[in-house]
């Protein structure tokens, strides 16, 4: 009932915004009983990372990098179904979840694509029908309850949504040889992070469209962007940081140390 009152809550400070609480998607009252599909990519080779092993599934603090990542995703009652997608011939990710049990249903892993797009096409294609789809880097360990309930809440009110950060750092336009062409406002950046959320419906149209173009998209967002659907942005979080280098990892261990994990 908590939970309800909250995303009630949640739903009605929206409202005074958009000054109303009905879609084009799915009504508020509807947002607490809906269930939401992750396609959770894990086929990185860890190259950039440095290890023979993917970082998925090197050990820190206790555990594999990814079974951190399922324990906060486990944390979103909404989330029913998780499809891993993984790299071809992986072997590690079946041992590494064999008998243990999850609040969702954990799908065998099917095997990804040469780019991030083709990878998320190919677990949506083995995910069964839920009401969003939420596509996750499993090198992100600790998104937090409140990042997946309001990527969850806004992706269902409008469509689409992905968690973003406040842009600190200037940014500049560089051209290929390397003379600054333009320096964007920071106010209109964002450092968007996973899940991206939407429609599934969405998803599958934008795959179809930009069918000739997958290489070219380096996030979900930018897939649906180019197919002319609009991508809102909800809250991120600075701890919903992506595993890439060692320093990365350093940084883990250092967070999970403070908290106890």
């Amino acid at each position: 009932m908590e939970a309800e009152n909250t995303t009630a809550k949640r739903c009605l400070q929206r409202s005074n915004i958009d000054h109303t609480c009905e879609t084009r998607t799915i009504r508020c009252m509807d947002i607490a009983d809906m269930n939401v599909g992750v396609l959770l990519l894990a086929a990185g080779s860890g190259s950039r990372f440095g290890s023979d092993v993917p970082k998925q599934y090197i050990e820190v603090g206790g555990q594999a990098l990814l079974l951190h990542t399922l324990a906060h995703l486990a944390a979103e009652p909404r989330i029913s179904v998780v499809q891993p997608v993984v790299a071809a011939g992986d072997r590690h990710f079946s041992a590494l979840v064999a008998g243990m049990h999850f609040p969702f249903t954990l799908l065998p892993p099917v095997a990804g694509g040469a780019t991030r797009s083709h990878s998320m096409q190919q677990g949506l294609l083995a995910l069964p029908a839920t009401d969003l789809v939420a596509v996750h880097d499993a090198a992100r360990p600790l998104p937090s309850k409140l990042l997946l309930a309001d990527v969850i809440d806004t992706a269902a009110r409008f469509g689409a949504a992905v968690p973003g950060l406040a842009v600190h750092d200037t940014i500049k336009r560089v051209g290929a040889d390397g003379r600054v062409l333009e320096t964007p406002t920071r106010e209109s950046l964002r450092a968007v992070q996973t899940p991206q959320v939407a429609r599934r419906d969405w998803f599958v149209r934008a795959l179809a469209s930009e069918k000739d173009r997958l290489h070219l998209h380096t996030d979900d967002a930018s897939l649906l962007e180019a197919a002319g659907f609009d991508v809102y942005v909800s809250l991120g979080d600075v701890s919903n940081r992506k595993i890439t280098t060692q320093a990365d990892m350093v940084w883990l261990r250092s967070q999970l140390a403070e908290v106890g994990e």
